[in-house]
């Protein structure tokens, strides 16, 4: 039961550690798409990992009911991880950076 906690923990610990870092892992495409599929891998596995120990009749930090409510939130961070942070564009209009860089350009 013991190596079982020590690997849920130790995946909820790396899945919020690439949540936490993100931001600095998206600073390119390629970067941004597999830090991505890590938090996606990360966060399945987690899901399975609190699954069995729940199963088993395992705790997490003493918790005994406490398995199955981060199963089902981390395996919809999951699917949520694999949503592109840096967007696009949907309006088709421009913004007011860029409506004030042609007025600057005008007016030289």
């Amino acid at each position: 039961m013991e190596p079982l906690e020590a690997l849920s923990q130790t995946l909820c610990a790396s899945t919020l550690m690439l949540w936490v870092l993100i931001g600095t892992l998206s600073r390119t495409d390629t970067g941004e798409n597999r830090a991505q599929w890590a938090m996606f891998v990360f966060a399945l596995c987690t899901t399975v990992s609190l699954m069995l120990l729940d199963v088993s009749g395992g705790s997490l930090w003493g918790s005994t009911y406490l398995p199955k409510p981060l199963a089902v939130l981390c395996m919809a961070f999951a699917f949520l991880a694999r949503l592109n942070i840096k967007g696009r564009n949907v309006s088709q209009g421009m913004n007011p950076h860029q409506i004030m860089k042609e007025n600057r350009e005008n007016q030289e």
